[in-house]
């Protein structure tokens, strides 16, 4: 049994719960936190044991700053240590700014950026001293161009926040043997987004379809992998040219 061990936010469903699955083939104990995806949050962990893996599925608000911390600990409590941490959770809802309330601004800050904040403070001392450690991000594929975004102003902000984040994060844990690195996803047919949706943007997308979530999947193995040991601070877009 692989002794590597990943925890994954939003590994209940679609992106992270391609990810931990891949993970699993690869004989990985990978801990999933849900928020209230409960019954595909024990789906999921059933199976990454059935592809050779361990799970662990814990319930955990991680916009919570002390339940984040209080996760990290759960997790190297009961492993002894985390090598790589996904932040996969990432919602949105789409309003106008104008019609944004308080809120809904906060939330989207409190589920994008934040917790990237909580759980990497958290998961750097072992990683540290260990001399070892990936940490992968979740942005968006058009989320570096700084451009207007009426219906989804505050979650474009957080995710370009992302970004900054992810670069400053990288730099200061390069010296420590640590990777630092964002995925951005375009369209991509996770379940996330309505088929009607999806279907509308095809048109816009240069590469002509919908990326899969195995798509997503091989950029961020290719980001834990040897090969990638002097990837640090990037941004890969898996969106099929759009969004550049």
């Amino acid at each position: 049994m692989s002794e590597q061990v990943a925890l994954i936010t939003g590994g209940a469903r679609g992106i992270g719960r391609g990810i931990a699955l891949d993970l699993a083939s690869r004989h990985w104990k990978v801990a999933i936190c849900y928020r209230t995806s409960e019954a595909e949050a024990q789906q999921t962990a059933l199976a990454i044991t059935e592809r050779g893996g361990q799970a662990l599925a814990v319930r955990c608000d991680v916009s919570n700053p002390v339940a984040a911390k209080q996760l990290v600990a759960q997790i190297e409590q009961t492993w002894g240590h985390i090598d790589v941490l996904i932040n996969g959770a990432g919602p949105y809802h789409r309003i106008n700014l104008f019609e944004e309330t308080v809120e809904g601004w906060n939330e989207m800050f409190d589920a994008n950026l934040h917790p990237i904040f909580y759980l990497a403070q958290a998961v750097a001392p072992g990683m540290k001293a260990r001399k070892s450690g990936h940490i992968v991000n979740f942005s968006m594929a058009n989320a570096d161009q700084m451009i207007s975004q009426p219906d989804v102003t505050a979650h474009y902000i957080a995710k370009a926040g992302v970004l900054i984040l992810t670069r400053t994060l990288a730099k200061l844990l390069a010296p420590h043997g640590i990777t630092v690195n964002a995925v951005s996803p375009g369209f991509i047919d996770s379940g996330s987004a309505p088929p009607e949706e999806l279907a509308g943007m095809t048109k816009r997308i240069p590469a002509g379809y919908i990326g899969t979530i195995d798509d997503t999947v091989a950029a961020v193995r290719y980001l834990l992998s040897e090969e990638a040991r002097y990837v640090n601070g990037a941004n890969i877009q898996i969106s099929g040219a759009w969004g550049i």
